[in-house]
């Protein structure tokens, strides 16, 4: 088997363990299989970006988005900007924010710079500044998506960090998700930048197998918004400044911003993959002149 036989078996063999991982965690929510999950979905990002873009590329990738992520994350305790006023809950920190929180940042970005991708397009050597700026901004949105369905309830239900000062949406700012949105495209900004300028050379417009994989983990990521609806208690839950929250409202507002955010930010993708290996297959159409020409040659002239 071809070395590029091998890693595309390797990438299909992460996607149905973080498919099943997803699955389980949505189901069997106390299974504590979420971080072993988060680690095998960074090591699907290290392959599936090697193999599109290179190794040194998805290594600027993983350095932008720990970097900056942390750094912004770490910014917001201490000043307030980019996120809000907040500070995280447990231990397991790096400086004042849990390890796992960059490598997650790692995960879904990387899925939702993929989505991004299929939406607008691929940045390569020499790509338009239409594609290198657009991507990121797209890419950044679709992260973003998936914070709108999971911070509240992550927050102001089971409190992984608190939100000192409150917000409108059950708890959290609006800040939070113009921090999130300002944070995610800085660092695809400067992986676009980078592969725009050194990055693999242009391809003509297609997709590949390796797109379905990461948008279909990247919907499978808002299963387990849906899946707590329904099986979830419904009680009252109070935020840091006394506000009180039905936890059903929240469960229930996580579900429609997964399937008409997340969910549909998918469809998209899938639909346009779809659209694309079609066209990438249908045979070229034939001119008239092209028909014509040996019609008129059978006959021993041109009409």
């Amino acid at each position: 088997m071809t070395t590029v036989g091998r890693s595309s078996r390797t990438l299909w063999i992460l996607t149905a363990v973080i498919l099943a991982g997803l699955l389980v965690a949505a189901f069997v929510p106390g299974a504590g299989i979420r971080l072993p999950v988060i680690v095998v979905q960074v090591g699907f990002v290290l392959l599936h970006g090697a193999r599109r873009y290179g190794r040194r590329a998805i290594g600027v990738f993983v350095a932008a988005g720990l970097v900056i992520s942390n750094l912004l994350e770490n910014l917001s305790i201490g000043t307030g900007f980019p996120f809000g006023h907040y500070h995280y809950t447990g231990g397991g920190k790096i400086f004042e924010v849990p390890w796992f929180i960059g490598p997650s940042y790692l995960a879904t970005g990387y899925l939702a710079w993929i989505v991004a991708t299929a939406l607008l397009g691929d940045v390569r050597r020499g790509s338009s500044w239409l594609t290198t700026i657009g991507t990121p901004v797209v890419g950044a949105f679709a992260m973003t998506a998936w914070d709108l369905a999971l911070d509240p309830a992550t927050s102001t239900i089971h409190q992984a960090w608190i939100w000192e000062n409150g917000g409108g949406f059950f708890g959290v700012p609006l800040v939070n998700f113009l921090g999130w949105t300002f944070t995610v495209y800085l660092f695809m900004q400067v992986f676009a930048l980078y592969l725009r300028r050194s990055g693999p050379a242009a391809q003509p417009e297609r997709t590949t197998i390796s797109d379905l994989q990461a948008v279909v983990l990247y919907a499978a990521t808002a299963i387990s918004f849906v899946t707590t609806y329904f099986t979830a208690e419904h009680t009252t839950v109070t935020d840091a400044t006394g506000a009180t929250w039905h936890t059903a409202d929240i469960y229930e507002t996580s579900v429609l911003l997964a399937v008409y955010g997340m969910f549909f930010l998918a469809l998209l993708a899938l639909l346009r993959i779809a659209q694309q290996r079609t066209a990438t297959a249908a045979p070229a159409p034939e001119s008239d002149a092209g028909r014509r020409a040996p019609e008129a040659a059978a006959r021993g002239g041109y009409s």
